[in-house]
């Protein structure tokens, strides 16, 4: 396939868009490959289009070797089938929701974990029928309050997602197993740097949660690895268990005066206490009921991890109209002792152990509160944002932390989606069989701005050769014999069976051609220039920047080897004149 420029629905900016806050997002508009069409929906241009059917194909071709089967779900799904589930209530306000004339409910769907349920349940009778594993790929919606960061995080995105139905436990271990080494080598044939990781399940539910992680300073995930064990995870599911031992026997609880001192920060400053040393109570509201979490003062608390500890119950921070009902609720000054309001806290919150912490009152504090003697914690759980040196859990060595952004998901359902909608197989005892599901997904239009993210440079894109929208980039960087030689050139490389893009604008500089060979990123560039008259091009590598000369015969022999050497001179025009090369397009 030749791409001629000329006519390709194409336009490279010079700027990025005024909005444009990482790599992926400045360099995907600039060289055309999407367009905003409004907050988190963007249009696929030809070259975007054709890099994510890449990307799919991968995906596609990978399910397929596991035997699994495409279908194709409506996106526009009953919201009844999400309240059975209760995540409509979870979702919230992600839902995008539409009522049709007839007044019934509707939902854009943000997963399929119901439908793809229901479809089994209807169309699968026997435990004959089973393991089966069947996945779409398809549009999702989520109505994202903050859309940012280009395709990475926008309110409709292209997803696969897969589902394994089984009999047995020891079945979807093997579903498991085999969609884990599936998405590994996914991750390899994108040229994904990647690492998998322990996670949480989400809104999905589940189990044996594991996320494809890449690296990228524009992630939103956060995670941790031993560079000891090989412990690796998501710090949402990092979690932190060893008990503190207790100091030397603290003395009796008494109060201090300190006056403006409602943070850690100006306590530490007025008061000369560290912050390790400080009980910092943080209030929330846990299904509407006004809940402390208390953690180290040099510690902050992982709103996302505390969510996920509380979930299925929505999670959200106290207000000032709650502390207005409460008047035994004293803002910056909370302390544990004597505190009416269910108390959570963070291991390290041990007993015995000893804290400077709020009095209750305006303008005081309390030294030597402890834990079990003075207060008692309702539970334990590990709620503090991760930092680097943490003890691995596995082991106990110090973490190191990274930003990342979520690829791909696997993790097991279990019966939560056939319980509710009864979806019973025959087993082989002629007794009714209750599946067990695995869920898999990958983000691909997300996938697409990770790969950006990790292999653009200061010129622009790079990608690599499985996804790249072209094999060859041609430019003629002149007229009359250039141009002749650059037709001469993709017409021979498209015989060859690579996929060309050829620059053949009137009326631009070679300057702004090679900016914007190097902003697009096919991997190989092909110049056809000021010695073009000899029938001599030059071969550029996009990733490493390295150039050479050479006759157009041997550049053919290089890019497409497979052609031959003698098919090669041929196609150069060797043996045959250039114009009727040119006119055999």
């Amino acid at each position: 396939m030749i791409q001629r420029m000329s006519t390709l629905l194409l336009r490279t900016l010079r700027d990025a868009p005024a909005d444009a806050e990482t790599a992926s997002h400045r360099l995907l508009v600039r060289a055309g490959y999407v367009r905003r069409t409004s907050a988190g929906v963007w249009s696929w241009l030809p070259l975007g289009k054709q890099v994510l059917d890449n990307v799919t194909r991968i995906v596609r071709e990978e399910m397929e070797a596991i035997g699994g089967q495409e279908v194709q779900l409506p996106a526009l799904v009953p919201r009844e089938v999400y309240e059975a589930t209760g995540r409509a209530d979870e979702y919230g306000d992600l839902l995008f929701q539409v009522t049709d004339r007839k007044g019934a409910r509707h939902v854009l769907g943000p997963t399929h974990e119901e439908a793809f349920t229901l479809l089994v349940r209807d169309v699968v009778a026997s435990y004959r029928d089973l393991p089966v594993i069947v996945y779409q790929i398809q549009t999702k919606y989520r109505d994202e309050a903050r859309p940012r960061s280009g395709v990475l995080r926008g309110r409709e995105f292209q997803m696969k997602d897969a589902y394994s139905f089984d009999t047995t436990e020891e079945g979807l271990d093997t579903a498991y197993r085999l969609h884990r080494a599936a998405y590994q080598r996914i991750m390899a044939r994108l040229g994904l740097d990647h690492r998998i990781v322990a996670a949480v399940s989400g809104a999905m539910g589940g189990s044996a949660s594991e996320e494809f992680l890449a690296p990228a300073a524009a992630g939103e995930d956060t995670f941790a690895d031993c560079p000891a064990c090989g412990y690796a995870a998501n710090t949402e599911a990092v979690s932190f268990t060893a008990a503190v031992p207790a100091a030397d026997a603290p003395g009796p609880t008494a109060e201090l005066e300190t006056p403006g001192t409602a943070t850690v920060g100006e306590l530490t400053a007025r008061a000369g206490v560290p912050a390790s040393a400080v009980l910092k109570n943080l209030l929330v509201k846990v299904d509407g009921q006004i809940t402390a979490v208390g953690v180290p003062g040099d510690r902050e608390v992982d709103l996302g991890k505390l969510a996920e500890h509380l979930a299925p119950a929505a999670v959200e921070m106290v207000t000032a109209e709650d502390f207005a009902a409460r008047p035994d609720l004293v803002r910056g000054y909370v302390g544990p002792q004597g505190l009416d309001v269910p108390y959570l806290a963070d291991p390290r919150v041990a007993p015995g152990t000893s804290w400077t912490t709020g009095a209750n009152r305006p303008g005081w504090h309390a030294v030597n509160v402890v834990c079990g003697r003075d207060f008692a914690v309702d539970r334990y759980l590990d709620a503090v944002v991760v930092e680097p040196g943490d003890p691995c859990p596995r082991c106990g060595a110090g973490l190191r932390t990274g930003r990342a952004v979520e690829v791909g998901h696997i993790f097991k359902l279990g019966r939560r989606y056939t319980d509710v909608f009864d979806a019973d197989v025959l087993g082989a005892d002629g007794r009714p069989v209750r599946p067990l599901m695995g869920c898999y997904g990958i983000g691909l239009s997300r996938a697409v701005a990770v790969i950006a993210e990790q292999t653009a440079d200061d010129r622009g894109l790079c990608w690599p050769a499985e996804v790249a929208p072209a094999d060859v980039h041609v430019v003629a960087a002149g007229r009359g014999a250039a141009e002749g030689l650059a037709d001469d050139a993709a017409t021979a490389l498209h015989r060859a069976g690579l996929r060309v893009l050829l620059d053949d604008r009137a009326g631009l500089s070679a300057g702004v051609r090679f900016a914007d060979a190097e902003l697009i990123g096919v991997p190989a560039i092909v110049v056809a220039g000021r010695r073009a008259a000899e029938r001599v091009v030059e071969l550029r590598d996009r990733r490493t920047g390295e150039r050479e000369e050479i006759p157009l015969h041997e550049a053919l022999a290089r890019l497409a080897p497979g052609a031959g050497a003698g098919s090669a001179e041929a196609a150069a025009g060797k043996e045959g004149s250039a114009e009727s090369v040119v006119g055999s397009r």
